[in-house]
């Protein structure tokens, strides 16, 4: 990524970022192995200073992670009947139905019977654990990449009690995957685009701004909309878990980053500032769910502007930015470079939640709680 000054078009690939025809043609292909291969070249550095709690708060949250701990296998009740179907007409019936908020009339969906809409809530709910399973396991590459480029000891410390969570969340949701629900989807496009970006990256603090800021914190607010809107006691126990585990992320990436960023240049700064801009724009992308729209065989340059439309849908995708943009406040991230992160978030419609509680502060009242007493709460 360059010093210059880059435009819109330079840093997402078009000039508006509401452009769907560009957003639709970013399409994911799945290799027929299997595998995804994305090169990386960075510094594995080790530090010969072993001074533990040279840097306090790092300490302290390293100290929290390891009594946090908590077994996917055992401490969640997988004995839990999951009706897919069920869960989808409960969740419609607490809306008041399966199309509130916009109008679909001369549209497909017209003339679709509760069948159709039960069946569209099925494939839903697979595409979205799905890719909440895809990100945790870039969550759980991109954290091994910090323990060997991080250059503090009490940082590669609590790196690796993250290395762990994460290798739970990856199979807690496939697990949930494979046992509760009916299907699975390849990654998404948007999505593996900006986990490729993050991952190719040299520089360790950009490791930190792509995963433990923008995709950690974007799924913070994501597992809270779920555990809110879920009938399902199974998952809503297994999010409540998994988003304590978060917000001890993204509260890393924060303490980490604010040393880090109080000594870096003006133009060094402006490249933390795009950098965060393309995440947020490539979350929001993903969340068009084109995949689902597809294989319902519906033509989504018809429905996703009726989608779009919805009176409740702005706020939605504004609500998933709640804990990235305080976050970036307090990073000194919105008003660096006469604020020109700020005039982005402000043209997204998310820099209303800047004065939200930052994920450092949440994490203190959320770690008050031990895991096993998280289920419900």
């Amino acid at each position: 990524m360059t010093t210059e000054m880059s435009s819109t078009e330079d840093i997402i690939g078009r000039k508006d970022v509401d452009d769907l025809e560009a957003i639709l043609s970013v399409v994911g292909t799945e290799e027929p192995d299997g595998r995804h291969v994305v090169h990386s070249e960075y510094d594995s550095i080790f530090t010969w200073d072993y001074e533990k709690g040279a840097r306090p708060k790092l300490h302290k949250l390293y100290e929290k992670a390891k009594n946090a701990q908590w077994n996917g296998e055992t401490d969640l009740p997988w004995e839990t009947d999951v009706d897919q179907e069920k869960l989808v007409v409960e969740a419609a019936a607490a809306q008041g139905g399966h199309a509130v908020g916009f109008d679909i009339t001369g549209t497909p969906l017209e003339k679709w019977s509760e069948k159709e809409w039960v069946a569209f809530g099925v494939e839903s709910q697979n595409w979205t654990l799905s890719q909440f399973l895809h990100g945790e396991q870039g969550a759980l590459i991109c954290t091994a990449k910090i323990v060997e480029s991080v250059p503090w000891i009490d940082a590669k410390y609590y790196a690796s009690t993250q290395v762990m969570d994460e290798a739970r969340h990856v199979e807690v949701f496939a697990k949930y995957l494979d046992e509760k629900l009916s299907g699975h989807y390849a990654v998404n496009a948007h999505l593996r685009m900006l986990l490729d970006d993050i991952i190719a990256d040299s520089r360790w603090d950009m490791t930190y701004l792509g995963m433990q800021i923008m995709i950690e914190g974007l799924a913070l607010a994501a597992f809270g909309f779920m555990h809110s809107m879920t009938p399902d006691p199974l998952l809503k126990q297994l999010l409540r878990y998994v988003m304590a585990d978060e917000a001890r992320h993204v509260a890393f990436g924060v303490l980490s980053l604010q040393e880090y960023y109080a000594d870096l240049s003006a133009a060094e700064l402006r490249e933390r500032q795009e950098f965060a801009f393309e995440a947020a724009v490539r979350m929001r992308d993903r969340f068009l769910q084109q995949e689902v729209w597809d294989r319902m065989g519906v033509d989504t340059k018809a429905i996703l502007p009726v989608v779009l439309s919805a009176p409740d849908r702005t706020q939605f995708q504004a609500l998933l930015f709640s804990k990235i943009v305080p976050n970036c406040r307090k990073l000194g991230l919105l008003d660096a470079a006469d604020g020109w992160l700020r005039t982005k978030f402000t043209e997204l419609g998310v820099i209303e939640f800047e004065s939200a509680v930052d994920t450092s502060e949440e994490y203190d009242a959320m770690a008050a709680v031990p895991p096993t007493q998280r289920e419900l709460v």
